[in-house]
Parts: structure tokens; C-alpha cells; sequence
């Protein structure tokens, strides 16, 4: 790989989450497109070195503030390198490999090699501090992580620091889990059961997704376990159903499948746009029976689905939320996470329950 070529995407794809505020999967989107000389093995190594430091970052900082001397004074270009190096050590690659792919030489080398050893200065800080560097969670969001699950709060943010597997959902009004992972191998793509949901399965073989015959087929969707247990967990009757934040529709088109294409499933949401992508996707799976219907953010919003009220056999409420499920693939998220912003979710949440309960039998 063009080792060169890598590291210059991902200080611009850092740099633009980092630096400017943007969001890590729209930086690394628009950084990708414009880098199309970069093969599909070097495209991968940049998503996955951006996604590693802005997972590590608050550990990362720590390292490069007190086990690389003179790290205040050098340029922001500097900086970003050294972090992008120091990220590559803690995921397990070795300082001769990553210097010499980075043309880390002579001084840069030196302190390469022994940075990782300021590890050893987390032992002096208080329990939690040292807790929220480590995880590279704030340490508010830490604090709550260790009230809420105790002891298992290393091990939670420990997961929350890798990548996250690719999920598949089969679609069961095109065939079986079995049938599709039979698909998939015919394309050569190793799959393994998701160990909860019976609906899903973990894409082993790295692949673009989106041009496997299976999906343009509609055989599967890609949407995490996690998810598919929310949906299960709907239990949609071949009845009267609302998706009431529908968004791109990945619940909605899951509990079309659970109704067997039966009975009405009507998709809410305020951003037209993403009901536009869900129309694509029902036509994709072969889904028949959904309603999809923009409607208008505010205490109004019922006004225009108004033969629903008291009329739905289930709704669901897929509410924004903080988004601490989603830091292993948007781990920037994390550190836009405020104590205000947290107390602004649970005040959304109370106002979506209150305006979408009336729409319950």
C-alpha cells in the first residue's frame, strides 16, 4: 500500500472532525471521493485508522502529552501524524512497522519507541479520571458508565473501542438465515450467526456490501443485532402498525417482514428525504404493505395522520437518544456528548411518547 498517499487522507479526514467540527462518517465520505486514486485496500487502512485514533483519542492525547517530548511546540500537521502513529501502536502494530511506514526516523523514531511507556503515569490519577482516559469517554459519560454496570464498565467500553461487526438481517419474506448465508457463500463471503438475534448474520469477508447480488437482490439488509432485537421485540401482528421515527426504515422493513407483507404498516417521520430512500429500499425487498407518510415536527404532527389516532395495534418510537450504542462506529459522537445534551434527550423522548401514545388502540 501507498503508505504516503494513506496518511495524507487521514490527516485530512482527522483534521476535518478533529479541527472543524465535522461528523467522522461524512468527513471520511467526502475525503474518499475526492481521493480516487486510492486502491480499496488503502481506502479501508484510512477508514480504519481515522475510526482507531478517534476511538483512542483522549488516551492518545494523554500518551502523546506525557510520553512524547516537545509535543506542545510542534505544528498541528505534527501533532495529528504523531497521534495517527501513536493510535496504529495501541492497535497492536509494532514501532518499527509503523515508523517505518510513516518515515518516522531519527528523533521521531527514538521517542516512537518508548511513548507508550507514559502509560505508566494513568496509575497516579484518581480512579474515575483514569477510568475516562483509558475508555477515552468523558469522564460525566464514564461516570454514569460505571454507576450503571458496575464492574462490567471496562469491559463495556473495552468493546466500545473496536470496530464493530458488519450485521446483516435476512429477509424473510425472500428466504431463510441458511438460504442467504448459502447466497453469500456463493459469492464468497464467510458469514457467521449472530448469537442473539435469529434473524442475523456477521459478514466475516471484507466486501462492499452494496454490490453483492444478495443485496441487490433484497435478500438481506445491513442493520446491527441490536436493532433486529428492538424490532423483534415490536412483535408486529399483520394489523394496523406505525414506525413513528421511521427514519431510513430499517425497523420498518424488518416488521414488514414479521407482518408477512399483511395489514397496514405506516412510516412517520419529519425528514422527507430519508422516506424517499425507504420507498427505494420496500422496493428492493419486495415490501408491499407500507404507508409512507412525512409528517411535521412538533405538537401538530398528528394533525395530518389523524384517522390513526387510537387506531394502531403496536407503535414504535425509535427516539433520538444519546448514541452510546453507536460509539464503535461514530466514536466522535462520544465527545460531542454533554450533560446538557443528555438532560435535551430525555426531554425529547417525554415529548415523543406523549405526542405518539393517542395513535395507540
Amino acid at each position: 500500500m501507498r503508505e504516503d498517499l494513506i496518511a495524507q487522507a487521514c490527516l485530512e479526514a482527522y483534521g476535518a472532525v478533529r479541527h472543524d467540527g465535522r461528523l467522522s462518517d461524512r468527513a471520511l465520505d467526502s475525503t474518499l471521493r475526492s481521493r480516487k486514486q486510492l486502491y480499496s485496500s488503502e481506502r479501508r487502512a484510512v477508514a480504519e485508522r481515522v475510526y482507531g485514533l478517534l476511538r483512542r483519542q483522549m488516551l492518545v492525547d494523554f500518551l502523546a502529552e506525557n510520553g512524547w517530548p516537545g509535543f506542545g511546540t510542534i505544528s498541528m500537521t505534527h501533532k495529528d501524524l504523531v497521534r495517527l502513529a501513536i493510535s496504529r501502536l495501541l492497535e497492536g502494530e509494532s514501532p518499527d512497522e509503523v515508523g517505518d511506514s510513516m518515515a518516522f526516523r531519527g528523533e521521531d523514531g527514538k521517542k516512537l519507541r518508548t511513548v507508550l511507556e507514559a502509560r505508566s503515569k494513568l496509575e497516579k490519577l484518581p480512579s474515575l479520571k483514569r477510568f475516562s482516559i483509558e475508555a477515552s469517554v468523558p469522564e460525566f459519560a464514564a461516570s454514569k458508565l460505571v454507576e450503571e454496570v458496575g464492574d462490567e464498565a471496562l469491559d463495556a467500553a473495552d468493546a466500545m473501542n473496536k470496530r464493530g461487526p458488519l450485521c446483516g438481517r435476512v429477509n424473510t419474506l425472500k428466504g431463510t438465515r441458511e438460504q442467504l448465508i448459502a447466497a453469500l457463500e456463493r459469492e464468497d463471503v464467510k458469514t457467521t450467526p449472530t448469537l442473539l438475534s435469529p434473524l442475523g448474520v456477521i459478514l466475516e469477508t471484507r466486501t462492499n456490501v452494496y454490490s453483492l447480488e444478495a443485496f441487490k437482490k433484497g435478500l438481506f439488509e445491513v442493520q446491527d443485532e441490536g436493532s433486529q432485537l428492538l424490532g423483534m421485540l415490536v412483535d408486529a401482528p399483520p394489523k394496523k402498525v406505525i414506525d413513528a421515527c421511521a427514519g431510513a426504515g430499517g425497523k420498518t422493513l424488518q416488521m414488514a417482514a414479521q407482518m408477512k407483507n399483511r395489514g397496514d404498516l405506516y412510516a412517520l417521520d419529519v425528514d422527507a428525504r430519508r422516506l424517499e430512500d425507504l420507498k427505494e429500499r420496500t422496493r428492493r425487498a419486495d415490501v408491499h404493505n407500507v404507508r409512507v407518510k412525512p409528517i411535521t415536527n412538533g405538537d401538530d404532527a398528528l394533525a395530518s395522520i389523524s384517522e390513526l389516532v387510537a387506531n394502531a395495534d403496536r407503535v414504535l418510537i425509535d427516539a433520538p437518544c444519546s448514541g452510546s450504542g453507536t460509539f464503535r462506529r461514530k466514536p466522535d459522537a462520544r465527545y460531542r456528548l454533554t450533560q446538557e445534551s443528555l438532560a435535551e434527550h430525555v426531554s425529547i423522548q417525554k415529548a415523543l411518547l406523549e405526542r405518539f401514545s393517542p395513535l395507540v388502540k
